[in-house]
C-alpha cells in the first residue's frame, strides 16, 4: 500500500474506484493524434478536427442516412460453417467473437425509411465484422435487399466497406460475386436507382460484384 493510499479514506478512495464508464471515451484522430471527446465525433458525423472521416457502424450509418425513424429487415438464415473450416482456431469460434464484438449476426444490415423525402432500402456493410468480408449471409443480405427494393419499387443505397471475399467460406464465398451481380441486375431491369457509396476501405471481390 502507498503513502498516498494510506492517507485516502476509505469512502474517498471507494469513490474513485473503477465505475462503469462508457468504453473509448476519447478517440484518437489518426491524422493529428488529437484525443477526441467521443460524443463531439459523433456530433461531427465521425469527422475529426483534422477532417479525418472515421469508419462508421451500421446504426450510425442508418441514423445520419435516413430523414428519421427505419425499419431494419430480418435476413435468412444460411448454414453454419459447411466447410466445418478450421486454421488457427475453428470458423464458428471466429463468428462467436465477431458477433460479440458487433452484436451483429453478420456483415451486412438493411433498413428502410425515407432519404430526403424518398423511401428508399439502405444496405450497410461492417467492416468491423470480420473485416467485411463477403460470405453467404452477406450474399443473402444483398438479394434480399435488392429483392424488397424491387418488390417496394425504391432505390438501393449500398455503402461498402470490405477486404475481399471470406476465406473461410472457399468456394461458397466466390459463388456470391455471381449472384449479387445479378441482383443488382434485377435492379437495373426494374428501372430502379442503384447507388454504391465506397467507404473506407472497399477492396477484392465487392468491387467487382455489386
Amino acid at each position: 500500500m502507498s503513502w498516498l493510499e494510506r492517507l485516502t479514506p476509505p469512502g474517498v478512495s471507494k469513490m474513485f474506484s473503477k465505475r462503469d464508464t462508457p468504453e473509448h471515451l476519447w478517440v484518437k484522430c489518426p491524422v493529428s493524434g488529437e484525443m477526441v471527446f467521443h460524443k463531439d465525433l459523433e456530433a461531427g458525423m465521425f469527422v475529426t478536427p483534422a477532417g479525418h472521416h472515421m469508419r462508421i457502424g451500421p446504426d450510425h450509418r442508418f441514423k445520419f442516412t435516413f430523414d428519421g425513424e427505419w425499419t431494419t429487415l430480418s435476413m435468412p438464415e444460411v448454414p453454419k460453417d459447411p466447410l466445418k473450416f478450421r486454421d488457427d482456431k475453428p470458423y464458428t469460434s471466429r463468428l462467436s467473437a465477431a458477433r460479440k464484438k458487433t452484436g451483429r449476426e453478420d456483415v451486412m444490415s438493411i433498413g428502410q425509411g425515407s432519404v430526403g423525402g424518398v423511401p428508399s432500402t439502405v444496405l450497410v456493410q461492417d467492416f468491423a465484422f470480420m473485416g467485411g468480408s463477403l460470405g453467404m449471409a452477406a450474399g443473402e443480405a444483398f438479394i434480399t435487399a435488392a429483392n424488397a427494393a424491387v418488390k417496394d419499387r425504391t432505390p438501393l443505397i449500398a455503402f461498402t466497406a470490405a477486404g475481399g471475399a471470406r476465406m473461410q467460406e472457399g468456394c461458397l464465398s466466390l459463388m456470391q460475386m455471381p449472384r449479387t451481380t445479378l441482383a443488382v441486375q434485377d435492379l437495373n431491369e426494374a428501372g430502379l436507382p442503384y447507388i454504391v457509396v465506397l467507404t473506407d476501405p472497399t477492396t477484392g471481390g465487392v468491387t467487382a460484384s455489386y
